[in-house]
């Protein structure tokens, strides 16, 4: 009973020392990627209109598009005018008549164009959006495994054969 005791004790620890060291670093590698998106959105320079804004976006007036919700509201401003401005129709139905119509429609063509960009740009702020919950998911993770791990070492302290005290 004593030996599996004390192998449960040492694989508890084992553990728990790899779960305290990958932890923070996953924490580290959270915040890391968060400061990075952060950067990128910055250096996109993507401010909301100060005003024109539907309701549900009038929040985000005027600012600066620089976390992953921002990213998010102004991916569903540009969804908006995207509709608004295709008639509803995505790059590929544009396209489909594009062909349609031999090729060389030029209002059809900027039309193609501009979906393109719209989607292009909603796409990337998506992603953006995407990357930092994952983020928010990475730094969740390391501060639960640290602790997970926290607690192993001391649940197998505490099942390590102890030596009388001779005071």
């Amino acid at each position: 009973m004593d030996g599996s005791r004390r192998w449960a004790g040492t694989l508890l620890g084992t553990v728990g020392v790899a779960l305290v060291v990958a932890g923070p670093v996953m924490v580290l590698r959270g915040r890391s990627g968060r400061k990075e998106i952060r950067t990128e959105l910055a250096a996109q320079k993507i401010t909301f209109p100060a005003r024109g804004l539907p309701a549900e976006l009038a929040a985000y007036a005027g600012r600066r598009v620089e976390t992953g919700p921002e990213a998010h509201a102004y991916a569903e401003f540009i969804k908006g005018n995207l509709a608004h401005a295709t008639g509803g129709r995505t790059y590929a139905e544009i396209t489909a008549e594009l062909h349609a119509a031999g090729g060389d429609d030029e209002k059809l063509s900027e039309l193609r164009q501009t979906a393109f960009m719209g989607q292009s740009l909603r796409a990337s702020l998506m992603s953006a959006y995407q990357a930092w919950h994952i983020t928010t998911l990475v730094t969740g993770l390391g501060a639960a495994l640290t602790g997970l791990g926290a607690a192993l070492v001391a649940t197998s302290d505490a099942l390590a054969p102890r030596s009388p005290d001779h005071s």
